[in-house]
């Protein structure tokens, strides 16, 4: 009798947890992406209806809308509002990358500047990613960074781990060509053919490659060299650079006419956020995300690069010369990157192999095999995917003559490292030519 009551509590007890679960699960409405949830909301006719109307409100606040049908008008649009949050619209997000991003985005900010009534950026409208460097480590052995002050050159390694990867050689050989192929004697390249290719690169590629090229780390007896060959990862003269730099300010205002670089933009001011009283300098506290939503500043008007100095120092291509009045604002502005203590860390602990917490600079794994040798025919066929190897000789002072010969520089050094992957194939080292009689 006993042991039957007690099997019936327990069976009791057991439903009532799983209904509490369940009720819980619920509770928790699954987030749409923007495309999807605005599909949903236009089959339901009470939800379309008011989605419309807010689109229309929102058209209306740039052709004087409210003041032509006054207050009614007005109590419609907040009407329409209110329904929204209620809708599957209602905090739906985008995936970078992701087929239809651009209408996802579009979506997105309609509804966020509908409900918010501003056009600031303080939400990123990706869904967010919360990954790790660790797991970034975990997945990338052979380009597993070393401390900076060894003689290792990562940026270098980093290139040549890219060219043995499928996918990075493929996108990355898609950017090169439109960086450095002169259209005509006034323009050095389709920069929108550019930008468009980079964005592919670093929404397609794995980042344990991608990464390892943009935030590789330098070591101390070889600075020069090696920060130069990281700051032509992205072929600045084509994708980086102008002829003048604008005012940051209006350079700003002309990301946030365009959906990919004002969402890319507010991922970055949003995952790469300062806080001083934190100890690894982001108020997130996620290194990772910070790195991923720099990384997708690349591609856009607001493309950031390394400058011409030791150290990390990071800058997009304008200053705040003619701010006026705004000049506080624009240093405020530029200081998100040039003095942005999160990025800076973020960037370091990459460079170094560590992650938020972990300090101490993991030792690297070294391959048993030379990756040259077991990938042979790919490094034979390369068809020139690199363009930035050997830096050492380049007038780093003759900046007009750097401009002029960019192009010629990364297509020389494109095929410089092709002859020495290739070199490094048909010359295997002695103790393993025993053990490969095949090569």
């Amino acid at each position: 009798m006993i042991l039957t009551t007690f099997v019936i509590t327990l069976s009791f007890l057991d439903s009532v947890f799983t209904l509490k679960g369940d009720s819980g699960s619920a509770s928790r409405a699954v987030r749409l992406d923007c495309v999807k949830a605005s599909e949903q909301c236009l089959k339901e006719y009470s939800c379309s209806t008011k989605y419309r109307t807010m689109r229309q409100c929102v058209a209306g606040r740039e052709s004087n809308f409210s003041a032509v049908h006054g207050a009614e008008a007005q109590g419609e649009c907040r009407s329409a509002i209110d329904a929204m949050k209620q809708s599957p619209l209602y905090n739906c997000r985008c995936r970078r990358g992701m087929k239809k991003e651009k209408n996802c985005l579009r979506i997105f900010w309609s509804i966020y500047q509908s409900l918010q009534g501003n056009d600031l950026l303080e939400y990123s409208p990706y869904e967010p990613v919360n990954s790790r460097l660790s797991d970034i480590f975990r997945l990338a052995p052979i380009i597993a960074v070393e401390p900076a002050s060894t003689k290792e050159n990562n940026c270098l390694n980093a290139a040549k781990a890219c060219n043995l990867n499928d996918t990075c050689k493929k996108y990355r050989s898609a950017y090169i060509n439109p960086c450095t192929s002169r259209v005509s004697t006034s323009e050095v390249c389709n920069k929108r053919k550019c930008h468009k290719a980079l964005r592919q690169f670093f929404d397609k590629v794995p980042t344990k490659y991608s990464y390892g090229m943009l935030f590789c780390s330098c070591p101390t007896g070889d600075q020069t060299a090696c920060a130069e060959r990281r700051r032509q990862t992205i072929v600045p003269v084509c994708s980086y650079e102008d002829k003048d730099k604008t005012n940051c300010l209006s350079l700003q205002n002309t990301c946030k006419t365009n959906y990919i670089c004002r969402s890319r933009l507010a991922d970055f001011i949003s995952n790469c956020q300062p806080e001083v009283h934190s100890i690894s300098g982001c108020l997130r506290e996620n290194y990772a995300d910070c790195l991923l939503s720099y990384s997708g500043l690349i591609g856009t008007v607001m493309t950031p690069n390394y400058v011409r100095s030791f150290g990390i120092s990071l800058s997009p291509w304008c200053d705040c010369s003619g701010s006026g009045n705004s000049k506080p604002d624009c240093d405020k502005f530029v200081e998100l990157f040039t003095n942005n203590r999160c990025l800076r860390n973020a960037i370091q602990a990459f460079g170094n192999g560590t992650d938020v917490g972990v300090w101490q600079p993991q030792p690297p794994i070294q391959p048993t095999v030379d990756l040259s040798i077991t990938r042979k025919g790919k490094a034979q066929t390369n068809n020139a995917l690199d363009a930035l190897t050997d830096m050492t000789k380049l007038d780093l002072d003759g900046n007009s003559l750097y401009h002029i010969c960019g192009t010629l520089q990364v297509k020389f050094l494109f095929e410089y490292e092709n002859i020495q992957i290739t070199v490094q194939a048909s010359f295997p080292p002695l103790e393993d030519s025993q053990s490969s009689p095949n090569l």
